[in-house]
């Protein structure tokens, strides 16, 4: 990551940034603990942010609360909104490229919108080995 810091301490940073500048609430509910390969944390990084991107630009969301955990099983990524939601078949290129980001590292990136409750990006990458 920049500087040599580390996932949560770059999502931290990121996160914070842009719930100032957007004025929409971020709650951090959990960052890993743990180190994250590199690999792994840019795709983490890179999907957050386009996932917020999504927020910002369609969702009208007062909230959005993102979750990052690393377990036995591997890592889990989770962005949900309290926005406006949309219909699958609107489905634009960022969710297409937050999923090729996933499957470049062996993971999976599910998107569920409910129209006007919200939308949860769930991205899972499993332990190997």
């Amino acid at each position: 990551m920049r500087g040599g810091r580390g996932l949560a301490e770059e999502l931290e940073g990121f996160l914070g940034d842009w719930g100032e500048r957007t004025g929409i609430t971020v709650e951090t509910w959990a960052l890993p603990a743990t180190e994250v390969p590199q690999p792994i944390a840019r795709a983490v990084l890179a999907a957050i942010e386009e996932a917020l991107a999504n927020v910002e630009r369609h969702s009208g969301a007062r909230v959005v609360s993102v979750a990052v955990t690393v377990g036995r099983s591997g890592l889990r990524m989770t962005v949900s909104d309290d926005g406006d939601g949309f219909h699958a078949a609107n489905a634009g290129r960022g969710i297409t490229r937050m999923r090729a980001r996933f499957a470049e590292i062996g993971g999976s990136l599910s998107v569920n919108s409910v129209r006007g409750e919200g939308t949860t990006v769930t991205g899972v990458v499993p332990k190997r080995g």
